[in-house]
């Protein structure tokens, strides 16, 4: 190995090494680019398996970060470590910590984070009645949504819609367009769980503008300040006479708008625009 070979950083796990990875590849981005080489070590079961992949793997520059919830596996390693193997538990040390700040006892299950359990096929189904009510589809079923979007075009209606569902919140969204009203059963939803989404005219400019440039058409009036203003100004109407809670969407990440709807929702904030 020459000193411009890239080192290999092995991820150790008794279960698929994600997290590990995860936090591997944070690190090795502090370094020049291919410094590091990762190499994922998953499911180890016993300690004799331990110590054959750690030993396999040991060349002249051995390093492990490991992500070991059975404890016999991570006190083999962390002898491994004392005699000598380049070594960093990721989990172990959390765990105590917060087993010893609150007194409660860790599972010890290895991939818990991984189960297929009821939430998981909670927000699969949410995420297909975010597909399945975007843009205005199937309006019928707004009234067992958990979360109705309502907002003129480019005002992230979508992807909040993608990023609720992925929550576990059954999201359906309805564009708004001059002239057209929205379905009739948009004002049959109680207005608690409908938010308007609004931009400024000026961003809503650029990002039309750059929308049409994607994708190579010119749709007249889709961009011009005026009309959008004349659109901005339809859509807050329509949204008073709903009642719903009104959402500021321009220079916000898709995650911080989805938080002011989660906290809207868990009652945490009482007031609206």
């Amino acid at each position: 190995m020459t000193d411009t070979d890239p080192i290999s950083v092995h991820v150790l796990s008794d279960s698929l090494g994600e997290t590990g990875e995860m936090v591997a590849r944070a690190v090795v981005a502090q370094f020049a680019p291919d410094s590091f080489h990762i190499e994922r070590l998953p499911k180890v079961s016993t300690p004799t398996q331990l110590r054959e992949m750690v030993l396999d793997h040991c060349g002249a520059d051995c390093i492990f970060f490991y992500t070991l919830v059975n404890v016999s596996l991570r006190a083999e390693m962390e002898r491994m470590v004392e005699g000598g193997v380049h070594g960093v538990d990721l989990l172990g040390p959390s765990v105590a910590l917060l087993a010893s700040a609150t007194g409660r006892h860790p599972t010890g299950v290895a991939g818990a984070m991984h189960r297929t359990d009821e939430e998981y096929f909670e927000r699969i189904g949410a995420t297909e009645f975010a597909v399945s009510h975007d843009d205005g589809r199937n309006p019928e079923d707004l009234a067992i949504a958990d979360v109705v979007l309502i907002g003129v075009s480019r005002t992230s209606k979508t992807p909040l819609s993608m990023y609720l569902a992925f929550k576990g919140y059954r999201v359906a969204n309805i564009p708004f367009a001059p002239g057209m009203e929205p379905p009739a059963e948009l004002f049959e939803v109680d207005p608690h769980k409908v938010f308007g989404l609004v931009a400024s005219s000026a961003t809503l400019v650029e990002i039309r503008r750059e929308r049409m440039r994607e994708m190579g058409a010119f749709v007249p009036r889709y961009a011009e300040r005026e009309a959008i203003e004349q659109e901005l100004e339809e859509a807050r109407t329509l949204m008073r006479r709903i009642g719903c809670i009104v959402i500021h969407t321009d220079n916000r990440a898709v995650e911080e708008s989805a938080q002011e709807i989660i906290r809207y929702l868990d009652g945490v904030v009482t007031t609206s625009d």
